[in-house]
Order: C-alpha cells, then structure tokens, then sequence
C-alpha cells in the first residue's frame, strides 16, 4: 500500500478511535460520532474488508462517570476509571453495530499477552476467528489490570501490533489533528500538512514533537512510532481527522485526506515481527564494529567474539538489544545464553565457548532467526 489509489485495494484494516475523538474532550463518549464511525465501518464490511476497532476512551469516559475533571496519575485511580468507562464504552459500541446488523466482541490485552509467544498467537487466532464469523472485534488494553511493566504503553503502539498480528493492509489512525504537520500546528500556524511520505522519513522525528491532550498516552510521536511498527508487516498507516465526515469511506475509496505514512521494506517475517513487539527487554549487548555491519548487512547470526560487554541480568531465552558504543539500538534478539555465561565467553571464538563455561549450547549467542532489526 504505497499510494492513495492502492487503498482501495485493502482486504484487512485496523481503525484506531483516539480519545479526545471519541468523548469529545472529555463531554463524555460522543454518540453522534460513533454512529457515524460504525455507519462507514458496515459499509466497509458490506465491502468485504475486515475491520478491527482499537478503541481508546474508557478512562476519559470513567472520569466523566465519576466526575473527575482532571486525567487521574496514581495507577489504581486510573484503574478505576478504566473499569467504570469500560463498561459504557463497549455498551456504545454494541449498541450501534446492533443497529446495522453487526455483532461485536470485547479483547482486552495487555503487554504480556503480546510478549509471550502462545498467547500471541492465541488472540491471533481468537480474532481470526471473530472476523470469519463476521463480528468486530472491539480491542482495547487492560487497562484495569495492567501495570507499567505490563503495560503496552498506548493504544497507537496497540494498534501497530494489533496490525503485525494480523498483517493488516492499513492502520487508519482517527485524530483530533488533520494530519502529520512538519511542525506543531497549535504553535505553528505556517505548518504545513503532509499528505503522502514515507515512514522512514528522518524529517517526521524532527516534525513530531509536543506531548499529548489531558485525556489520552499518545501524540504524534507516538502515532510515528505505531506507524514505523506496523510498516514491519508491510501496513500502510494514515492519519486522519477523526470528525470530519465521511473519513474513513474517503481514505478506502483512495481520497486525499490526512497523512498516508507508506512502509519502504519489504514485511518483515511473523516471528520476528512478533519479536518487534516483545516490549519486555532484560539487558543489552555492546557491540564492536565488525559484529554490527554483519548483522545489519548480511543478517547473519551474533556470535560472542563480537561482543564488547553485557549490561543487565537476563537468562536464556529472554530477549535483549543489541546496541553499539554510543547506545544506539540496533536491533534485538532472544539470547542462547544467560549474561553471566555471555560475559563469559564475550570477544571469544565460538569454538572456545564450551572451554570458557564448561558447555555449549549453540555456536551463536542470538541464531539470526531470533535477531531482527529495529
């Protein structure tokens, strides 16, 4: 999906409702709205092309529900208020699908749902599953049980996994912004929209600055971030101005509206895009020169000699960067060997491995089928 006529080619979309969209600047869930979000998202299934909601808006709705003015910090008062909205916000949705004949479904994730290799692959299946049957799944993350370790961090990031789970065509991202600026259009009044770029683009770090509204995790960093994510499975992402009539219809019949982000690489394969989405990192390895231009030229294995140092503790099995002497990550893996046997054998032959710890488990500290580039 590199241009705007290609999206009408789409077969399986991912639609991120954000939440100063969806509750009006914390007036409570807009029910006009989503009337008019479902209304296009049915015609899209009527189409026959998938659609998976990623909905934001139940802490926003929550405080409307309990009367709070102001966006909770303490993590069990935003708990709270992501249980109390929850309820409301899948009623609206339920009850608006009903309406045009559609059955919808509840899927509350978390990081560690993701991060472990079965339960991915079981929502994969489960929402598979959902779409044969014809219902859209509503998916959310837990908040109410979610703590920052556990926590993805944003329903952007969600959404970008969501779409390498189900290797997605497109992530349309519904905002309160008109698009990608290459400078904050709140404190710029000169910015200018970017209608089509690639995500790669080094300008769009420099252009996505500022911090988000009261109400929700994301800004448009975190919108760049979600789109470079879900490039890795060859997703187109588009940004669009969530209320403007008619947007989601317009962005799937190839119209010009908001910013389309357009991956540049070829998908990446599904286990290593699950690794992209690993967010549970345990340690690091420094990495001198030689090691770092094979594995990014040649994409071959990590093996100890070109490792410099270890930093943090980790076991076999958990997942590590690979960074070099200026802290730069550079891509991350799932480590054969624990850090104190890695500290061990670093800057050695593989041949010498089992001399340095008294056994071997494999001649290459990450296989190049458990590293990938980030």
């Amino acid at each position: 999906m590199k241009s705007r006529a290609s999206l009408k080619q789409v077969k399986c979309c991912i639609i991120k409702i954000g939440s100063a969209v969806l509750t009006g600047n914390g007036q409570g869930l807009n029910r006009s709205a989503i009337n008019h979000w479902v209304a296009q998202i049915s015609e899209l299934k009527s189409r026959g092309i998938d659609v998976i909601v990623v909905s934001s808006g139940s802490v926003a709705e929550g405080m409307v529900r309990l009367g709070w003015d102001v966006r909770p910090h303490a993590l069990q008062e935003l708990q709270a208020a992501a249980s109390v909205g929850q309820m409301g916000l899948i009623q609206a949705y339920e009850e608006s699908f009903q309406a045009k004949g559609f059955k919808t479904a509840q899927v509350l994730l978390t990081h560690d749902d993701l991060a472990n290799r079965t339960r991915y692959l079981n929502a994969r299946a489960t929402i598979k599953t959902l779409l044969d049957l014809s219902v859209i799944p509503i998916i959310n993350e837990n908040d109410v049980v979610a703590n920052e370790e556990l926590r993805v961090g944003d329903n952007d990031t969600l959404a970008a996994i969501i779409a390498n789970l189900m290797s997605a065509d497109l992530l349309m991202i519904l905002t309160d912004q008109d698009g990608f600026f290459d400078s904050d259009p709140r404190i710029n009044s000169q910015a200018r929209l970017l209608e089509q770029v690639s995500v790669n683009d080094e300008s769009l770090d420099r252009a996505a600055s500022g911090g988000s509204g009261d109400l929700g995790r994301g800004g448009m960093q975190t919108k760049l971030i979600a789109a470079r994510i879900a490039a890795r499975s060859g997703t187109a992402t588009v940004i669009v101005p969530g209320l403007k009539q008619q947007v989601i219809l317009d962005v799937i019949d190839g119209e010009t509206v908001g910013t389309l982000l357009t991956p540049e690489e070829a998908p990446v394969p599904a286990r290593k895009r699950w690794l992209t989405t690993h967010l549970d990192i345990k340690g690091q390895l420094i990495l001198d020169d030689g090691a770092i231009n094979a594995i990014k030229k040649s994409g071959v294995s990590l093996l100890p000699i070109g490792i410099v140092s270890v930093e943090g503790v980790f076991d076999r099995g958990e997942l590590v960067n690979c960074v070099s002497h200026s802290g730069k990550v550079l891509a991350r893996g799932l480590a054969n060997y624990n850090s104190v046997d890695i500290d061990k054998i670093k800057q050695s032959k593989s041949s010498d491995i089992e001399k340095l710890i008294g056994y071997v488990n494999e001649p290459e500290v990450i296989h190049r089928d458990n590293l990938v580039l980030v």
